[in-house]
């Protein structure tokens, strides 16, 4: 994948500048309890850490949700390239990173549970201040379409606004499932993708 632009590279390192085990025991406590529930104090004690050496890297709860919410997003991007990887040719892979990109937010086993116990906390994270979350899979997705490069297609567009465009509606439909396109059927969403979203974004069908 092509470098991204600097401020995003500080937004994808953040997570590992933060320590891998203090998230991944914030992480795990989420799990168990949702993050009203969660102290400061039990993750500390998960990551064998004092409560002041936590509030000294995070000064408070809601900084070190962000820090979660950005390493899920970077893990999001992980999984994505990877599928990405297993087809060739770039419509293929253009109708696969947007089937990842909703099966990878619809998954998440975090954000399913935050979602049905807690919406007034996670909702806003990503809607009104979702823009991290969005940055990263935005510039993912016109990097992606400026690699394809093909007549008929990024080229003649602007990939950071197709970018965008799917980056919201694979968004909307983790948030939203119920409706008309498919997410829980991965060959079905291709199938929506190669004919209705590759159209609206102005690639040509293949003969």
């Amino acid at each position: 994948m092509s470098a991204v632009p600097p401020m995003l590279q500080r937004i994808l390192e953040k997570p590992v500048a933060d320590g891998e085990r203090l998230l991944e025991s914030a992480f795990s406590a989420f799990l168990d309890f949702g993050i009203k529930r969660t102290s400061m104090g039990e993750i500390a004690r998960r990551a064998g850490i004092s409560p002041a050496t936590l509030y000294r890297r995070f000064e408070s709860k809601n900084d070190l949700v962000e820090a979660v919410t950005v390493r899920e997003a970077q893990r999001f991007v992980a999984e994505i390239d990877g599928r990405v990887r297993t087809v060739s040719g770039s419509h293929d892979q253009l109708v696969e990173i947007f089937v990842a990109f909703i099966t990878a937010i619809a998954g998440n086993q975090l954000l399913r549970r935050l979602l049905r116990t807690e919406p007034e906390l996670i909702l806003p994270k990503l809607t009104t201040d979702a823009g991290p979350v969005l940055a990263i899979g935005r510039t993912y997705l016109a990097e992606k379409l400026r690699e394809l490069g093909e007549p008929g297609t990024a080229e003649q567009l602007d990939p950071d606004l197709i970018a965008e465009i799917m980056a919201r509606l694979a968004l909307s439909l983790a948030l939203t499932p119920d409706g008309l396109i498919p997410i829980d059927d991965a060959e079905a969403g291709r199938d929506f993708a190669r004919r209705t979203l590759l159209p609206m974004i102005g690639v040509r069908a293949r003969p």
